[in-house]
């Protein structure tokens, strides 16, 4: 094909509102004191955060002025989503263009929704990207600075797309780079098409992959243990995004709940949520928990929709997010949410033009609810989304932190947001290691233990050794599921007790305020742990002294007990093990584990007596 002149394109204008070109800017320091960071809006598509619409955040200042120092070829900068990256890259972009560094701008983005965000965000950059380019059609001349792909499209032909890079001087610019890993195929596509790209700038919100796959253009180096690990030129972490008020904090609302299903060879399961299980029972409890028809579902989208209602007081735009796992499964999450609202929540299924044209409806608008599977779990910018509900089996760290970065975008100074998941081990390790900086690393195996999703069921199910025949006789089948507040967990700390759902003691944590700092969060936070404490100490009050019923086992006893010294343990920051040798040391009797149902009554009722004091 003919290549148009990249010399030839449009004179690069400044975004809407900005009288002029933008000039040859030689000779003179590389400070962000220039004409792009200075009449750029550091946020697109939509408004920026407190006190920044009119000047660079500071991270992005800092991230220019790394960048500048060396000008590499290569340029990675990991940035927590919603900080800001678009912004940094774009002004990076006219910066190169206006030094006369490069002609040209390629993004390579992971969706077609996302080349559309691209596209719309560099028009009021002041650079036109072609989001239509289709392979072998040319990008677009003279109306054009440079075109948007994506990972997929340039796999297809990356010999079409080396010669449109060679054809003139380009910058790359990689969007969630990490997914150049996704398939050793794109991997190769991508080095090949950019290998001769004059810079590359490389952006990801996780620098890190599940597997070890390696992102092309990233560099390695050996950790102290020898292990090679991503070496990121530039990282905005979202503990520090909070701290600059450029991000929201996030409030975890764990559920549990009792699941009973049926396997695929009949067997009728139960197990409880929140409790620790073998991996197989614990994927397929969460399986349950999930499925629509149970009781789990409804229980959770209503807690969430009083949330979002609470929310609304101080920001009435505010929207919510349901991630589902499937289509089906998302279309009768849709169900349940009109029944609980009373209005038709917004569906997103699949990367198609409808889908794009739905979530920009929703942006710009006031609608409660969008339910979407994984196409907006990553890069696309609705900052109203303030409420979501994680229910999905996906359980990557890398698939976890861009589904929570959908939500913790600020518009202003102390807006927070509300995620509800279910009490799943791997789950609350990841909410809990929220703020944890990470790196992809290259040399070690992947780790199982946070792919709890269908293909495990599937391999379960296939390993077993009963003939295909017998199993054929059955399908796995969710019978029933109930939920049940289990705790919040904001900041790296647990807070809250088990609570029925509809309860004044869940109600306490879900009508939080939603404009606070993260102070006041945690105050709060503790305010109403310890008023749940008192009030499950006083309940059962009138009965205290009596007999333990005959009717509880040991392991309710123990569980009740454990419960119990838990409370203790979070009001007092005792050790459990301290509390335990207490109230053997009090009451008399063995350890827990050879107790009787009497002696575990005795320290039941001596720290029943201490919570309420």
């Amino acid at each position: 094909m003919s290549i148009p002149n990249p010399t030839a394109g449009p004179p690069l204008r400044g975004a809407p509102g900005v009288v002029g070109s933008l000039p040859p800017t030689r000779g003179f320091a590389a400070t962000v004191g220039t004409f792009a960071a200075e009449h750029l809006s550091p946020s697109y598509p939509e408004r920026a955060a407190r006190g920044t619409a009119d000047k660079l955040r500071a991270w992005q200042a800092e991230a220019l002025d790394a960048y500048f120092e060396r000008e590499p070829r290569d340029f990675l900068a990991a940035a927590t989503p919603g900080a800001g990256k678009t912004t940094f890259a774009l002004r990076l972009a006219v910066e190169l263009i206006a030094r006369r560094v490069v002609d040209r701008v390629t993004v390579v983005a992971p969706t077609d929704h996302l080349k559309r965000q691209w596209a719309d965000a560099a028009h009021k950059a002041g650079l036109r990207l072609n989001p239509g380019y289709a392979n072998g059609d040319g990008y677009g001349g003279r109306r054009f600075h440079g075109m948007a792909v994506t990972y997929a499209q340039v796999a297809v032909r990356a010999s079409l797309h080396r010669e449109i890079t060679e054809s003139a001087r380009t910058l790359v610019i990689l969007d969630e780079v990490h997914h150049g890993g996704d398939a050793l195929s794109w991997g190769d596509a991508i080095r090949e098409a950019f290998g001769p790209a004059t810079r590359r700038l490389s952006l990801t919100g996780t620098p890190f992959r599940s597997d070890t796959a390696p992102i092309p253009f990233v560099t390695y180096a050996p950790d102290e243990k020898g292990i090679r690990t991503s070496v990121t030129d530039y990282t905005y972490s979202y503990g520090r995004a909070l701290a600059d008020f450029v991000v929201r904090p996030v409030i975890f609302m764990a559920y549990a709940g009792k699941m009973r299903w049926r396997t695929r060879m009949g067997d009728e399961m139960e197990a409880r949520l929140g409790e620790p299980d073998t991996q197989d029972v614990t994927a397929q409890a969460w399986r349950t928990a999930l499925d629509a028809t149970g009781d789990w579902m409804p229980s959770v989208l209503r807690a969430a929709d009083t949330r979002l209602t609470e929310v609304r007081h101080s920001m009435p735009d505010a929207g919510g997010l349901v991630i589902a796992t499937d289509q089906q499964s998302a279309r009768d999450y849709a169900v349940l949410l009109k029944d609980i609202t009373g209005e038709t929540p917004t569906v997103v299924l699949s990367d198609e033009k409808a889908s794009s044209s739905r979530i920009e409806a929703f942006a710009a608008g006031e609608r409660r609810w969008m339910v979407a599977v994984r196409m907006v779990s990553e890069g696309v910018d609705v900052p109203r989304l303030a409420v979501g509900v994680y229910a999905t089996s996906a359980a990557t760290p890398l698939y976890f932190a861009q589904a929570v970065g959908r939500f913790v975008r600020a518009r202003r100074r102390g807006e927070t947001a509300s995620i509800f998941l279910p009490s799943v081990p791997s789950l609350i390790e990841l909410a809990t290691l929220l703020e944890l900086e990470r790196d992809h690393a290259l040399d070690r195996e992947r780790d199982d233990d946070q792919l709890l999703d269908d293909d495990l069921l599937e391999r379960e199910n296939r390993s077993d050794p009963t003939s295909d025949e017998l199993a054929d006789e059955f399908t796995w089948q969710a019978i029933e599921s109930d939920a049940n507040f289990d705790k919040v967990l904001f900041d790296g700390d647990e807070f809250g007790f088990a609570a029925p759902t509809g309860s004044d003691e869940e109600l306490d944590f879900i009508g939080l305020p939603g404009i606070l700092e993260p102070e006041q969060v945690r105050e709060l936070l503790k305010q109403r742990q310890s008023r749940q404490a008192r009030h499950a100490a006083q309940r059962p009050a009138a009965a205290a002294e009596l007999p333990a019923p005959l009717y509880r086992d040991l392991k309710e006893q123990r569980k009740l007990l454990n419960s119990l010294v838990g409370m203790r343990a979070k009001l007092s920051n005792e050790q459990h093990g301290l509390i335990h040798a207490e109230l053997r040391r009090v009451c008399g009797g063995p350890p827990v584990a050879q107790a009787s149902v009497t002696q575990l009554q005795a320290r039941i009722d001596y720290l029943r007596r201490g919570l309420r004091n």
